[in-house]
């Protein structure tokens, strides 16, 4: 067990390494951190609630840009090691398939994570610096984000584990945008007259990731209390969905052929 976890994590902090030499994850941080400073300005165009205009921009960057970076860093962990062919050497060693995608799962999700912290720490700086309120609600919203992008990078990494990165790319964003409306298209189904559309919404519903439980970006916009199953339940949802998810990615990653 102890031979297992250092494998796993020898694996997380290569790929924690490769990951931050990525200039495709600082040029998205640099956009990201600028979005959040600007967001001072583009809350001066209103002549009401600029605290809330400007940290519900820096709160849709953080999520926007975190994804982003699980996305364009996360789909091309396995496609590189095919590509420069170092997952034969990697494979070749008593590692099993299993452990190295949980070993690229976890040294990309520490990455991404200690961006959001960035953009987290940019956030409350600029929010201090425009005197607009900061709690635990705050807090709660940054916890939010991380969990959903916890999601996201076990998708990026299934699909990244299965196809080419363009199509991981396209599967992986339009499940995102896709992850944001279920809940949406659960409500439309309940109202339709046909019982099987009202089913087929369900079952969809219930498959595809349910984003917007990570999304507490209004509750800290607006002073609204939290309870503690408000956030414990998401925390469970998301290790239950990262769990399948990458269970199925394992279970592919088994059968593919590297010859």
């Amino acid at each position: 067990m102890t031979g297992a976890l250092d494998r796993i994590l020898a694996i997380a902090g290569n790929t924690m390494r490769e990951a931050v030499r990525s200039r495709v994850l600082y040029t998205l941080l640099f956009f990201a951190l600028a979005l959040i400073g600007t967001g001072i300005l583009l809350a001066t165009l209103s002549y009401v609630e600029r605290d809330r205009i400007m940290q519900d921009v820096g709160f849709a960057a953080i999520r926007v840009f975190g994804v982003a970076i699980a996305i364009f860093v996360g789909i091309g962990l396995v496609h590189r090691e095919v590509d420069r062919r170092t997952i034969y050497t990697i494979l070749s060693k008593p590692i099993a398939r299993g452990e190295f995608l949980l070993g690229k799962y976890l040294g990309l999700l520490a990455t991404v994570w200690l961006q959001i912290t960035v953009m987290g720490a940019c956030f409350a700086l600029v929010s201090w610096l425009a005197e607009a309120p900061l709690g635990a609600g705050h807090a709660a919203a940054l916890a939010g984000i991380g969990g959903e992008v916890a999601v996201m990078v076990a998708i990026a990494l299934f699909f990244s584990s299965i196809s080419t990165p363009m199509l991981a790319a396209l599967f992986t964003a339009g499940l995102w945008l896709i992850g944001h409306l279920t809940r949406d298209l659960r409500a439309l189904g309940a109202q339709a007259d046909v019982t099987s559309v009202t089913r087929v919404t369900e079952i969809l519903y219930r498959a595809l990731p349910d984003l917007e439980a990570f999304d507490f970006a209004g509750h800290a916009a607006h002073g609204l209390p939290l309870m503690a199953s408000d956030l414990v339940l998401p925390a469970l949802y998301a290790l239950g969905y990262v769990v399948l998810t990458l269970t199925v990615a394992v279970a592919a990653f088994e059968r593919r052929d590297f010859r």
